[in-house]
């Protein structure tokens, strides 16, 4: 399994290394420390995320299937509204990404709104959305009506919301949707949905899930923004283009919070599954010390992944990003974002875990190839679309999402439905910590390299843009193969 997860990691991971490579002996020149640290790095991520993926499928995926099950069989909607709430806050308190923004966010409001804060109401609005979309499952409520309202309430609620505001509730939906919320709220769907007696409704209900809770993500943020009524932004980023000579040392240095950071993300996990194995699972000890390995892999792999990225990735994306945006021709910085942009998002982890589910769900209908295709272009446009928005002042991030939100929600009312949910789904599982981190660095790098251009402003925004363009890619994709079946088979006019 393992040699299985490696070939597939090293072909995803391989295209950006070697881009990095290329432009280091070329027109970004990079010194030899940092690239070295870079191809370690690189090493870590492949190794990393493999043992995670191996995590996922014994450990995380099991423990969302049969919690989705319990519940579902219990037929109260009283334990369906609770498991909900309480399932949702702990999922999204403990994602890395959520971790890592809510510290920038305390960093850029000079302590205005602190971590804790920002985890907290995040968490609320992730809790409150993972138990109504519970509630529209059992109910049969159409995905894309759903969507219709709570993208309502989103725009109203985005005419009074400052614009770091804005893009701060936008990016707090993609960190929600990473590394192991995404694998947990997809099995956890399709744990609910397989108890319906419609297979298509089934089916359909399978996918929809990360998109609802994302939504909460962006409401409560924007809500918070309102009432604290805090507009006192720092106008600097702390941004640093040294480098270090040293190879190993950030790697250690990284490594004690990391290794918490890891602890604490599948801790609450683990307590979900010892309670559940008490009063609802009751697994025969072989099954149970399976999930449990799958745990212990999932925690290993994660650490090895992180320390990856933050110590290898993240500081060489910052300097090219920086050093493509000094360049006279800004043609250059903006080609390589979508290069970048559309390899990326092929060494994202929850990218696996959505692209293998849609094959199964779908009876391999729907090929993962095609979906991550699809998945790739999407996100190199929104990379090519962040550093226009850097290089010219007058172009805002509502410029982007205001339309694109509007075409994305009145897609969903002619793309057939399944593809609904796979496409609103996608654009969570696109900003998980591979993208987020990476792109990231590269935008602000892009973005202090650039006179006039706000590092803050306009860092910030970059995830949501990389959630958006997803949505609209793959139901464009749906739309293609509807085309090819309308004679019958998965996907019909009426789905």
């Amino acid at each position: 399994m393992l040699t299985e997860k490696l070939k597939e990691v090293l072909f995803s991971v391989l295209p950006i290394t070697i881009i990095v490579l290329i432009l280091s002996f070329t027109i970004t020149p990079i010194e030899t420390p940092m690239i070295i640290r870079f191809i370690l790095g690189a090493l870590l991520i492949i190794l990393g995320l493999s043992i995670f993926l191996i995590g996922v499928d014994i450990g995380i995926t099991p423990l969302s299937s049969l919690t989705g099950a319990s519940l579902a069989k219990t037929n109260k909607v009283w334990i369906l509204i609770a498991a909900g709430l309480i399932l949702g806050f702990f999922i999204s308190i403990a994602e890395p990404g959520l971790i890592v923004l809510a510290n920038q966010v305390d960093s850029v409001t000079s302590g205005g709104i602190s971590s804790i804060n920002i985890l907290v109401v995040v968490s609320i609005g992730m809790a409150i959305m993972l138990s109504l979309g519970f509630l529209r499952i059992v109910s049969n409520v159409p995905l894309y009506k759903m969507l219709t309202v709570l993208y309502g309430l989103t725009f109203i609620l985005a005419w009074f919301t400052s614009s770091e505001f804005l893009a701060i509730s936008f990016d707090a939906s993609g960190a929600t949707t990473g590394i192991l919320a995404v694998p947990f709220i997809l099995a956890l769907a399709v744990g609910v949905s397989k108890l319906k007696k419609d297979s298509k409704a089934s089916e359909k209900d399978s996918f929809g899930l990360v998109a609802i809770t994302s939504v909460g993500a962006i409401m409560s943020v924007m809500i918070m923004s309102i009432l604290a009524k805090i507009n006192d932004f720092s106008s600097t980023l702390e941004f640093n283009m040294s480098t270090s000579a040293s190879i190993i040392e950030p790697f250690i240095q990284i490594l004690p919070d990391i290794l918490r950071e890891s602890f604490v993300s599948l801790l609450p996990l683990v307590i979900i599954l010892l309670v559940l194995q008490k009063v609802a699972f009751q697994l025969s000890k072989a099954a149970f010390r399976k999930i449990l390995k799958g745990f212990v892999y999932t925690f290993v792999g994660l650490l090895l992944f992180l320390v990856g990225v933050n110590a290898g990735f993240m500081d060489v994306g910052s300097i090219v990003g920086y050093s493509l945006a000094s360049l006279d021709n800004k043609l250059y910085v903006i080609i390589i974002g979508f290069v970048v942009g559309v390899v990326t998002i092929l060494a994202e982890p929850a990218v696996y875990v959505l692209t293998h589910q849609i094959e199964d769900v779908t009876s391999g209908y729907v090929k993962r190839k095609a979906v991550l295709v699809a998945l790739s272009i999407g996100v190199g446009f929104a990379v090519a679309l962040s550093m226009i928005r850097i290089i010219v002042p007058e172009v805002q991030l509502r410029h982007y999402l205001l339309p694109g939100y509007i075409i994305s929600i009145a897609m969903t009312y002619f793309v057939p439905k399944l593809f609904v949910g796979i496409a609103f789904d996608a654009g969570g599982v696109a900003t998980g910590p591979m993208t987020a981190t990476f792109i990231l660095a590269f935008t602000q790098g892009a973005a202090e390299a650039i006179e006039g251009a706000n590092v803050l402003i306009d860092g910030f925004g970059m995830i949501s843009m990389v959630a958006l363009t997803p949505i609209i890619t793959l139901q464009i994709l749906g739309l293609i193969f509807n085309a090819k079946s309308k004679k019958g088979g998965l996907l019909t006019d009426e789905e």
